[in-house]
């Protein structure tokens, strides 16, 4: 009897029912929680997705189950409806928005011109994914890995290509936590050493009424331009205003802590439980996890081109490293311009003027994706 009973409960785990592609992802998961805690890769986001890799391909779980007529559905479903409709990333958004300082893009204005470029990857790599076989709509869901931008990547993704979102997710946040060790070696290898030495000075102080502003005047003119970004572009600067304004704290505060952190554990979990074995395990995803290398690669070379043009227009005023920082993984991308800059001359503070092309990053890649959006959008 005891026995039968033991042998019941073994037949019924989960143990009797995993696939050698579930063991795998597994032990994927199990890597990223390595790399999320040891290595503090961009840990608030890289934990929770890895765990919810880890819940999505325990057999027999159901953690992601739609509801049927027997069974009310896995929790990280319903949660799932938030991707589904497009709520978590605009979330996500007001609360960058108000935890970011547009005051270095308003001091020097021309940073857009490194954010701009920066998105040259994006489109680079829609050219290739369109070559090797894969549709429009997915080719533009891979390609906005290059941005850095894991909201916009999960948002454009969930409308254009629901089935690639849990590789595309993993690939876009897997880069922003690796942007230390990939950017230095191509900012060295573009530029000299007399180029990053470069010392650019202390940026103008900008007026509050400015960056008052500066929000309004950019909803306006982007949702106008591109009114299938609203939900981005509008709570990003939303966020931007309840901070710059100073009359709303509690909501500024709110947005800055509280909000996007609910979110976040939200949006990490149940992409991270998208990647289940039957999905990722696939020639098609190690294609994604290579063109999105490729993306963020060309992407942090047009910014340093950029720069370096710059350099040579403003006769050697502009640290080409500065560049990089165009992608918009906000402020890492800006601190490895620091880093970078600082090896060659430790004296050097790029900081802040990083800190223009960082913050236009975010801009750019919310309108390169509008545009994508438009052009492929059902």
């Amino acid at each position: 009897m005891i026995l039968n009973s033991l042998k019941n409960l073994w037949l019924s785990s989960g143990f009797v029912g995993m696939t050698w592609q579930q063991l795998v992802m597994i032990i994927i998961s199990f890597i990223l929680i390595y790399l999320a805690i040891k290595k503090e890769f961009e840990p608030l986001l890289l934990l929770p997705i890895a765990f919810g890799m880890l819940l999505a391909n325990l057999p027999l779980a159901g953690i992601m189950a739609p509801p049927t007529k027997e069974h009310v559905g896995g929790l990280l479903w319903y949660l799932y409806q938030g991707v589904e409709a497009d709520i978590y990333p605009p979330l996500i958004f007001l609360g960058v928005g108000a935890m970011t300082d547009f005051g270095p893009l308003l001091a020097n204005p021309s940073s857009v011109i490194m954010g701009a470029g920066a998105q040259f990857g994006v489109f680079f790599t829609f050219i290739c994914a369109i070559l090797m076989g894969f549709t429009p709509q997915q080719a533009s869901s891979i390609g906005i890995i290059g941005g850095a931008d894991g909201p916009t990547a999960i948002y454009l993704s969930s409308k254009l290509a629901p089935e690639l979102l849990g590789p595309i997710a993993v690939a876009a946040y897997s880069y922003m936590a690796l942007v230390p060790l990939i950017q230095p070696p191509i900012m060295k290898a573009l530029t000299t050493k007399q180029e990053r030495t470069v010392r650019m000075g202390q940026l103008r102080q900008v007026k509050k009424v400015e960056k008052i502003i500066f929000p309004i005047v950019v909803t306006v003119v982007v949702v106008l331009l591109l009114p299938s970004v609203a939900s981005l572009i509008g709570m990003l600067m939303l966020g931007n205003l309840f901070k710059e304004c100073g009359v709303v704290e509690r909501l500024s505060e709110t947005a800055q802590n509280g909000l996007i952190n609910v979110v976040t554990i939200f949006l990490g979990v149940t992409v991270g439980a998208t990647a289940n074995a039957e999905i990722f395990l696939k020639p098609q995803t190690i294609m994604i996890v290579i063109l999105g290398m490729v993306a963020f690669a060309i992407s942090t070379t047009a910014g340093v081109i950029i720069g370096k043009i710059m350099y040579k227009v403003t006769k050697g005023k502009v640290n080409p490293l500065i560049g990089a920082a165009g992608v918009s993984a906000v402020p890492m991308a800006a601190r490895v311009a620091q880093v970078v800059g600082q090896e060659e001359d430790p004296g050097n503070f790029l900081l802040m003027n990083a800190m223009g092309p960082n913050v236009a990053g975010v801009i750019g890649t919310a309108v390169a994706a509008g545009v994508l959006l438009s052009l492929f959008g059902v």
